[in-house]
């Protein structure tokens, strides 16, 4: 790996460490990866490190939208995948976010297995989808879900929801945000 590529990934799972940090040691953690990353850019790009903590406050480029992925998986009577968020009673496809260095399929192949236990196989780039900033997730960010087809593992809810099974889309009780829109869209697809 390029070192700068890797002081990019260590500087992005710093900031989303201390974006979700509780514990003032992982803070004092996350923040010693930055003044590591700073000191280690410095000295790639001979650049002082005081220069260089100015230039990745403001972020390195252009400020643009989040990439997140949905993996979305039917199975043999067209039920479609869903997990209940916590705390919302919401369910949503299963997904994330893109994270540094990663292609948006290999992003749903890993969120797909991290959050049900499968492994699957993305087929169809189902569309882009824009989610707005809201209070609770301050940031615009374009969503890439893609049909996908199951290939092993079994069924597993992981820590991050309250619930997991099939639902018919119409059938779901309460929808996250749009994506009941980019189940059906994926149906539509599912079908052809």
């Amino acid at each position: 790996m390029e070192i700068l590529a890797l002081l990019d990934e260590l500087r992005a799972m710093a900031r989303t460490g201390l974006n979700y940090a509780d514990d003032p040691y992982d803070e004092e953690r996350y923040e010693r990866i930055l003044e590591l990353v700073q000191q280690y850019y410095g000295r790639t790009l001979d650049v002082p490190a005081e220069d260089v903590r100015d230039r990745l406050a403001d972020e390195l480029g252009q400020v643009t939208p989040k990439v997140g992925v949905e993996a979305v998986v039917f199975d043999a009577d067209g039920q479609v995948l869903v997990m209940k968020r916590p705390g919302s009673g919401a369910w949503c496809l299963p997904g994330g976010a893109v994270e540094m260095d990663e292609t948006p399929e290999a992003a749903a192949v890993r969120e797909a297995r991290e959050e049900t236990g499968l492994d699957v196989r993305p087929e169809t780039l189902v569309g882009a989808y824009r989610r707005a900033p809201a209070p609770d997730y301050p940031y615009t960010s374009v969503l890439l879900p893609y049909l996908c087809t199951v290939t092993g593992g079994s069924l597993e809810l992981a820590h991050e929801g309250e619930a997991l099974q099939y639902y018919a889309i119409d059938d779901v009780p309460e929808w996250f945000l749009n994506h009941g829109a980019m189940a059906k869209d994926a149906r539509a697809a599912w079908r052809d």
